[in-house]
């Protein structure tokens, strides 16, 4: 275990070492200081000498999919809820539970069935929703989690919960406490990449969430935009082309070991953090550039494939960084907070989404790629069985609901073909095999070869770690 380091600042430098150490901190020479915390060194191995267990996979590719999409409408059908439609909560099920400013004020909280028809699919039988046809085609690749649960109750918390293992900001996100114990597997390219759909509504999402916390900031995931330029400052400046990046980086290694202090950690971790971002503008626009994708790929992923910054693009994305080595990969989809018209706007959110996150897996196991990758699917938190606002037969709103929700995974270490946890007739409570967000989290990290409880990083004389001091390995849905 590492302990945290407080870097030296301005007025701390020794007088030899000023004149050098500004003139790298402060000469961007056109790569930018953002690009340069996020892309990290070109370490190779982060501080763990070997995996505490034997790994099952090597990298994940989470797809978050934020403002709490529905499970009753996608993967927990409740026949029961459609014949009591329109009838009040039982008080027996809500059992004097919190609920949000938003319908804790509602005169009534009326019962509200699916609209959405359910059947079992593939050979395992496990029941999704009409809405999701292309992800039914992959039923027997993925283990669906019926009993989810979190404390959160509000976006802001909830994200940040699942992200970072706090409902508080200010923590590592999962992304970067894997870049700091594992390292990377590509030194041309960030170990960590987030994606966000371009153009998307519904709640802010905020950089934080793909932090380092109090980690070294070259532990924070990298954003990659749409567009010419997928890293900001990464582009050389007008008037300097590739030849004379090289030049101006060599002259500053031979300086800096002519100076005779080639050991100096923080001017070495400058220095490499320069030629990665140098290495990087060669390997992100090979990785981020579909001209060599046949057309059945895009035809699998959807036309919205050939557009980027839409979902079904960051799918395909998603893939080619995976292949590049890419160890933890986060694709961002908001506008699932349905309060109103629930029926309409989750009709379009998984038109959105389901036929590139079924191609996504596909096409990683016709790779054999899926053997080896963890692919995640969820949001934050469920939706109520009660409806919110006006309630008819065919329309209908739900507001947040953290006491169960439904996620999904899929590939190596999984189960594929099966269901775990259930909840009662009214998806409002679990009934068996509940499983905390600090479950989740401690189980990936199990499979990336973490045991959640030795990865710490001691920060204002305590040790934290993703889990905080909760979290069990689901066993149960591991293969």
């Amino acid at each position: 275990m590492a302990e945290f380091q407080h870097a030296r600042g301005p007025g701390n430098e020794p007088a030899d070492r000023l004149t050098r150490q500004q003139f790298l901190r402060r000469a961007g020479m056109g790569l930018g200081a953002v690009a340069l915390s996020a892309a990290g060194s070109a370490r190779g191995n982060g501080v763990l000498d070997h995996p505490h267990v034997t790994p099952k996979i090597k990298r994940v590719i989470y797809l978050f999919n934020s403002g709490g999409p529905s499970q009753i409408e996608l993967f927990d059908h409740k026949p029961e809820l459609n014949r009591l439609h329109g009838t009040e909560l039982p008080d027996s099920v809500r059992r004097g539970q919190r609920l949000t400013t938003m319908t804790g004020s509602q005169s009534s909280l009326p019962l509200a069935g699916s609209v959405f028809k359910f059947k079992p699919h593939g050979e395992s039988g496990n029941r999704v929703s009409e809405l999701l046809p292309h992800t039914s085609e992959i039923a027997d690749e993925i283990c669906i989690i019926r009993s989810m649960h979190t404390e959160a109750i509000n976006h802001g918390p909830a994200v940040t919960y699942l992200q970072t293992g706090s409902q508080f900001p200010g923590r590592p996100s999962m992304g970067a406490w894997l870049d700091y114990g594992l390292g990377t597997e590509n030194s041309d390219l960030p170990a960590f990449v987030v994606l966000v759909t371009r153009g998307k509504g519904g709640q802010p999402l905020l950089s934080r969430l793909w932090g380092s916390g109090f980690l070294p900031s070259k532990y924070q995931g990298v954003r990659f935009r749409s567009g010419k330029d997928p890293v900001l400052y990464l582009t050389n400046p007008d008037g300097l082309d590739a030849g004379a990046r090289r030049l101006m980086l060599d002259r500053l290694r031979e300086l800096h070991r002519a100076d005779g202090r080639s050991g100096d950690s923080l001017l070495e971790a400058r220095i490499a953090q320069y030629e990665l971002a140098f290495r990087m503008q060669k390997s992100i626009p090979e990785a981020t550039d579909f001209g060599q994708e046949p057309a059945h790929v895009f035809e699998e992923y959807g036309k919205d494939s050939k557009n980027p910054g839409t979902y079904a693009a960051n799918c395909l994305l998603a893939r080619r960084l995976a292949e590049r080595g890419v160890r933890f990969i986060q694709l961002y989809h908001p506008g699932w907070d349905q309060h109103g018209n629930l029926p309409g706007a989750i009709r379009n959110q998984c038109r959105e989404t389901d036929q590139a996150t079924a191609a996504l897996v596909k096409d990683l196991k016709r790779r054999g790629l899926l053997e080896d990758t963890l692919v995640i699917w969820g949001g934050e938190f469920g939706r109520t069985s009660y409806c919110q606002g006006k309630l008819t037969p065919t329309n209908y709103g739900r507001d947040h609901h953290p006491r169960c929700f439904s996620m999904w995974l899929a590939g190596g270490g999984i189960r594929g073909g099966t269901t775990y946890g259930r909840t009662d007739p009214f998806s409002y409570n679990i009934d068996e095999n509940p499983v905390h967000i600090h479950d989740l989290q401690a189980t990936i990290l199990q499979l990336m070869g973490v045991d959640h409880e030795r990865l710490s990083f001691k920060y204002q004389g305590r040790w934290f770690r993703l889990t905080d001091i909760q979290g069990k390995v689901i066993q149960k849905i591991l293969a």
